[in-house]
């Protein structure tokens, strides 16, 4: 196996603990992606020196986890080996003991998949297996270590987990795994709502988002964290507007679609039409009135429930309540479509309009006439130099008040529309439209 140069600081730190007579292997994630033939994001040593003898090594060591025997050099996280003791809140150990035999300290850990031990400073780097984690990343298979139902047990967040590796890699679950997910699904409630926040947005942000959802199903997941998104499945929709069917599957294939989004435009993806299933109706057709207003108060509620940041959460919001405005497009007026250009990010706004296009009725017409207006459209355009402000209004005789917001927002639309270039035909046009100030 070829090491990449990223692991050369990393050796360097298991050589210097070798020379002191310690065992030190790479560990975890970065021997799993190096197998996969990834470049790894960050490397984890495991060693049988205990944490003041790293830090005797290592000096200029940072002791991140004392309690865990985990210490930080430069970026590099050195743990010393060990075992878990009893587990009493679902998530951290009550104790630990530090050990000296490496497969007490991979037996303890998640995955199989995650529990790799790799020694970089043989001619041919060795890979060490005490779990089959070698024989699953062949068989593409994300399987608890020992008994699944321990393992959940122990650590509740590891079954959001099991369906991120599932969803980021492709993979499929152990039965016996998932069959531990489903009957353990509820424990998810013990775990810290940022938590879950933090997971949900990695499945649907790290690749295979509609797989990972999937799978948040499957497991009972979706009912108890996300019951507004599976309220979705077997809503039907018109099929002369929505031939793929209800609206589950609609969002399912939008999340298929992702390319690399941010957290923001993946969860206003996930929930541009949460609104749909408590508005259903069947009139002369299926019919979701309000399901937009529906939407920003259902989605507002979870985002406030799942800790998000107020800038994602006004950022969803946004994305949820002008994903229809598209439809108005043709008959929009030139200032109102300047204004919906200049929403912040709207480049956010036409890949889910491209998405909701492409998972649906097929057509593209619209996106492609906005994109080509967004792209082209220069600043200046869309956020003229304001011909009148209010100042200018009492200075020509007005009195402040609740009409200034009317008189300013019909001169910009006269400006956005080109109607007026001046100072003056603003002021002009004010006098026509609300009359003198004298009058």
């Amino acid at each position: 196996m070829h090491l990449p140069a990223t692991s050369g600081f990393a050796r360097t730190i298991a050589a210097q603990l070798r020379a002191h007579g310690y065992q030190a292997f790479l560990v975890g994630g970065c021997v799993r992606d190096l197998l996969m033939g990834k470049e790894p994001k960050d490397y984890d040593i495991s060693t049988d020196a205990p944490p003041s003898q790293a830090i005797a090594v290592f000096p200029e060591a940072q002791l991140v986890g004392a309690h865990f025997g985990v210490v930080l050099v430069n970026g590099v996280e050195i743990a010393t080996f060990r075992s878990d003791q009893a587990y009493v809140d679902g998530r951290h150990p009550e104790s630990v003991t530090f050990e000296t035999d490496p497969r007490q300290d991979v037996l303890r850990r998640d995955f199989t998949i995650n529990a790799l031990m790799l020694d970089p400073l043989e001619t041919e780097p060795r890979v060490i297996d005490f779990t089959g984690g070698v024989a699953d990343l062949e068989n593409k298979l994300v399987r608890a270590i020992g008994d699944p139902v321990q393992r959940f047990e122990e650590d509740h967040l590891r079954l959001l987990r099991a369906v991120r590796f599932a969803a980021r890699f492709g993979f499929a679950i152990d039965p016996a795994t998932l069959a531990a997910m489903q009957s353990l699904s509820s424990k998810i409630h013990r775990i810290a709502p940022e938590r879950i926040r933090d997971e949900l947005v990695r499945i649907l942000t790290e690749g295979g988002a509609r797989y990972g959802f999937e799978l948040l199903d499957e497991s009972g997941l979706l009912q108890e964290i996300l019951p507004e998104v599976a309220a979705m499945k077997g809503v039907e929709q018109p099929p002369e507007y929505h031939p793929e069917g209800d609206v589950w599957i609609h969002t399912m294939m939008m999340l298929g679609q992702m390319r690399a989004p941010s957290p923001a435009l993946a969860m206003g993806i996930l929930l541009h039409d949460v609104g749909k299933p408590p508005t259903f109706r069947i009139a002369e057709r299926i019919r979701f009135d309000g399901h937009v207003e529906a939407g920003e108060r259902i989605a507002r509620s979870m985002l406030n429930r799942l800790r998000f940041s107020n800038e994602d959460c006004e950022q969803i919001i946004t994305l949820i309540g002008n994903h229809m405005r598209f439809m108005d497009v043709p008959k929009m007026r030139e200032s109102t479509l300047k204004r919906f250009l200049r929403l912040p990010r709207f480049d956010e706004h036409l890949e889910l309009h491209r998405l909701d296009c492409l998972s649906s009725n097929g057509n593209l017409d619209t996106y492609q006439y906005m994109f080509d207006r967004y792209r082209s459209a220069p600043p200046e355009e869309l956020r003229p130099a304001s011909l009148l402000t209010g100042h200018d209004l009492i200075a020509a005789g007005y009195r402040p008040g609740p009409q200034f917001s009317k008189m300013l927002t019909t001169v910009e639309d006269a400006q956005l529309e080109h109607r007026i270039v001046s100072k003056e035909g603003a002021l002009e046009l004010v006098r026509h439209t609300f009359g003198d100030p004298d009058a």
